[in-house]
């Protein structure tokens, strides 16, 4: 498996040139490209520009993972879910023009309080995310659905959705949620996300990771769960900002090493 980074929050106020440049000096080669953020690597680029971001990449020696985009289909207003899928579709292109593997999407909620029953939701985001999976498939992207959101992150919820996605370019981002645990009640070290993983197991192609030193989550389990699978994708360090250049370096040294720990042990 490899180590990346998401840039949402540790580099979300830096420069593209920035972020390529501290992930070679840590020697973390993938990135995940939050959209919004500073680096500005977003759909209103022209071809040139997109041009010139892939060289940027292809020089750096760093792979762009990905594009994590917040578009959800869950709204109980077809309209602005029309408007996401032709969003994404936009970030398809993008992500195809700069080399990445595929944009992260995901749902946001449930609309029970609004007497829309959960089946119809789920329904919804799964039919949604097989048009984007078809559009998809033909610029040779995937679209990554974040375990995300009210009511949308518990697992069986996850598990409803990929089945009426059904699509090859649809897979899963894993996202080490506290609703991944089966037994939360259980002290630290007896909790396990073994059998919520195993809903989602063969769609996850993408892990967003966090502070591996929490050991309110059962990490060593979760990567004895990848390697069991021979998981060979990217596992992305979604972690906070920190106050200045240097310490986010040294932060970024320490975490490779303790990544290194997990993957390797």
């Amino acid at each position: 498996m490899q180590l990346g980074i998401v840039t949402y929050m540790i580099a979300a106020k830096w420069s593209l040139q920035k972020i390529l440049s501290v992930l070679g000096e840590t020697r973390i080669r993938g990135v995940e490209l939050r959209t919004t953020h500073a680096h500005g690597v977003e759909a209103s680029l022209s071809p040139r520009e997109r041009t010139a971001v892939r060289r940027m990449f292809e020089e750096a020696g760093v792979r762009p993972v990905g594009l994590g985009t917040a578009f959800e289909f869950d709204s109980p207003d077809p309209k602005v879910v029309r408007k996401n899928l032709e969003g994404a579709k936009q970030y398809v292109e993008l992500a195809h023009d700069i080399g990445a593997e595929g944009i992260k999407v995901r749902p946001n909620r449930l609309h029970e309080d609004k007497g829309i029953p959960a089946a119809a939701t789920l329904r919804q985001i799964g039919e949604a995310l097989h048009e984007l999976g078809e559009y998809a498939q033909g610029f040779g992207v995937k679209v990554r659905v974040e375990v995300h959101g009210r009511g949308t992150s518990l697992l069986p919820n996850m598990k409803r959705i990929m089945d009426v996605a059904n699509h090859p370019a649809v897979v899963v981002c894993w996202n080490c949620n506290r609703t991944d645990i089966d037994n939360p009640q259980a002290p630290p070290h007896a909790r396990s996300i073994r059998r919520n993983f195993g809903l989602v197991k063969r769609w996850v192609e993408i892990v967003h990771i966090h502070d591996l030193y929490d050991e309110q989550y059962p990490y060593g389990e979760l990567f004895e769960l990848l390697k069991s699978m021979r998981f060979t994708g990217w596992t992305l360090a979604e972690i906070p900002a920190c106050h200045c250049d240097q310490d986010a370096v040294r932060l970024l040294r320490y975490y490779r090493a303790l990544w290194q720990r997990f993957a390797r042990s």
